[in-house]
């Protein structure tokens, strides 16, 4: 069965960093774009980021843009997501998914998706 499992989450003061990992089991997703998605509370989920298959190209939400960064390695089946220069409205449930194509073309067609994981950015 497959399966996203999300970690990295946690409290940091604004200006800290945090770099999220999403490990993916029971099939390999190396043909997959992949992306994360936030959401947070009283909130709809939120584009954050997305990588192509081959990590050729990469997609950022214009909220994250300059201080986010996402990776991945095909080999160990696993994606990140480093954040950097934190602020109190990146608190939010962090997601990751896969989606059903290499590329990213809008935040439709994810088709796997996380249980996700908790960032709290103090002030």
């Amino acid at each position: 069965q497959e399966q996203l499992v999300e970690s990295g989450g946690g409290l940091v003061q604004a200006g800290g960093s945090l770099r999220l990992s999403c490990a993916a089991s029971g099939r390999t997703f190396n043909d997959n774009a992949m992306g994360w998605f936030r959401q947070a509370p009283g909130k709809e989920r939120e584009f954050v980021a997305a990588i192509s298959w081959s990590s050729d190209r990469t997609y950022y939400g214009d909220s994250v843009k300059g201080r986010f960064t996402i990776s991945r390695d095909n080999a160990k089946n696993t994606v990140y997501l480093q954040m950097n220069s934190l602020k109190p409205e990146d608190t939010a449930v962090y997601y990751c998914a896969v989606r059903r194509a290499p590329y990213y073309s809008n935040a439709y067609g994810f088709d796997y998706w996380g249980q996700g994981t908790q960032v709290t950015v103090s002030a």
